[in-house]
């Protein structure tokens, strides 16, 4: 009877230790990645972070693994990455990806957005609904809209106006600001932003345009002077969703694509209620180091609307298929 027992508890233990085997065999391991910092409060990498603790307490078989600050791949590589597969999610800045699908830009246009807002209200339009539709068509879906209210910073002088940026080095985020600061008389440098620090740090740069967590992640507090903010006349907004890989997606069970989709939604929903409080953060931050706050009045907004609707807006509504429909598109929303 003892050694049936014995026996018995020997199969037991077989038994229960294939089963967790099969268990951890079965838990799908997704890689998620983004350039920004982690673990330093930015907002980007919180979402991430957010998505990863919400599928996993789904316990539906599906681990989320965040690779933050470019550890995984670099910025730009990120959406073919993507497209072909080999990244499971990302938070991207949509217009990196603007050389694949020239649309994309349209998501980085000056003044196209101008307050947190009137974001909400874009997301609902028919605006977003082809910008969804290019990024489908290429094999990726959106799981978190977001867009992210930046300005401009300055190691020389305060950028209100036009004139105020002749003769700087100026690292654009995109194609369609660098025509608009070039139209106004800057030159351009073409970095991307986890290395703004380093190109103002030994004058490859003098001024940069980004969002206001990158701003304060990446302590440009250090090195400007001046830092123009969104406040009632964002001339920046740059939308940064959640992605992920159709062909990764479509890998999954209905049980967990659920949980990812309701996990993306979630994260959209606590961005949105943060996204003005990291601004004031930011704001705070170089207060508190001594840079100089400013903001677009009416006027000065106007005036780089002229500008943009001369270099960004005509070069793009002649240049990319249905670039002037986008345009459009975006700028009927009340």
């Amino acid at each position: 009877m003892k050694r049936f027992r014995q026996a018995a508890l020997a199969t037991m233990l077989v038994a229960g230790a294939a089963f967790a085997g099969a268990a951890f065999a079965d838990t799908i391991v997704l890689r998620a990645s983004h350039q920004f910092p982690g673990g330093k409060g930015d907002v980007r990498d919180d979402m991430m972070q957010m998505i990863a603790r919400e599928v996993k307490a789904a316990n539906v078989g599906v681990e989320i693994q965040v690779y933050p600050g470019a550890s995984l791949f670099k910025p730009e590589q990120q959406w073919n990455a993507m497209v072909n597969g080999q990244l499971d999610m990302t938070l991207f800045p949509l217009d990196y990806a603007s050389g694949q699908v020239r649309q994309f830009s349209a998501t980085l246009m000056p003044g196209l957005v101008r307050s947190y807002d009137r974001a909400k209200r874009l997301n609902a339009s028919p605006f977003m609904t082809d910008i969804r539709g290019y990024i489908g068509k290429s094999g990726v879906m959106v799981l978190s809209d977001a867009w992210f209210g930046g300005g401009m910073a300055s190691k020389k002088n305060c950028i209100v106006e036009p004139n105020d940026v002749k003769g700087l080095k100026f690292r654009a985020a995109g194609p369609t600001f660098a025509q608009m600061w070039q139209a106004a008389g800057a030159s351009i440098v073409s970095i991307p932003s986890n290395e703004i620090y380093n190109a103002f740090q030994t004058g490859v740069a003098d001024a940069t345009d980004t969002s206001m967590g990158s701003f304060l992640s990446f302590r440009l507090y250090e090195q400007a002077k001046c830092l123009t903010v969104p406040g009632k006349n964002a001339l920046w907004f740059m939308y940064e969703p959640v992605l992920m890989s159709k062909k990764s997606f479509d890998k999954l069970n209905k049980a967990q694509q659920a949980a990812i989709v309701k996990a993306g939604k979630d994260a959209q929903k606590f961005y949105e209620g943060k996204a003005e409080a990291v601004d004031e953060a930011t704001i705070k931050a170089y207060r508190d180091h001594g840079v100089q706050i400013k903001s677009l009045s009416d006027q000065d907004y106007d005036k780089w609307l002229e500008v943009a609707k001369k270099s960004s807006y005509a070069e793009f509504s002649k240049d990319v298929p249905d670039g002037k429909k986008l345009i459009d598109e975006a700028l009927a929303v009340k």
